[in-house]
């Protein structure tokens, strides 16, 4: 009697010297939705798996205070309002470089913790 049930045909092809290699990807190819979604989130990781430098944070103090000397420029009245403004973005400066040096050390610490405790 003949065999009813179709055989699995193999999923792998071997070569001569042993060796197996797997077949590419068979299924449909993404859409670009979703090829944007896996480079924002593969990004977002490369991201957050790198460690803070202080380059980057003297970056965002700079940004920072630059927009705090802009909104005491422009809030404030009087003959030394430029003088403040530079004072106070200065002042602003010299404690968001370390402070947010620091934050980010902390939250990287932390989040390279949890990473190793799910794994």
């Amino acid at each position: 009697m003949a065999q009813t049930k179709r055989k699995r045909r193999s999923k792998h092809r071997g070569t001569a010297a042993g060796t197996i290699s797997a077949r590419g990807r068979t299924g449909r190819p993404p859409t670009p939705e979703e090829r944007k979604k896996q480079a924002r989130t593969g990004a977002r990781e490369q991201r957050l798996n790198t460690p803070p430098t202080w380059v980057s944070s003297v970056k965002r103090a700079a940004l920072a205070a630059g927009i705090l000397f802009a909104f005491v420029l422009l809030t404030t009245h009087g003959k030394g309002r430029v003088q403040a403004a530079i004072a106070i973005a200065v002042l602003a400066l010299a404690v968001y470089v370390p402070g947010g040096y620091y934050l980010e050390t902390f939250l990287y610490r932390r989040r390279q913790r949890k990473k190793e405790t799910v794994k």
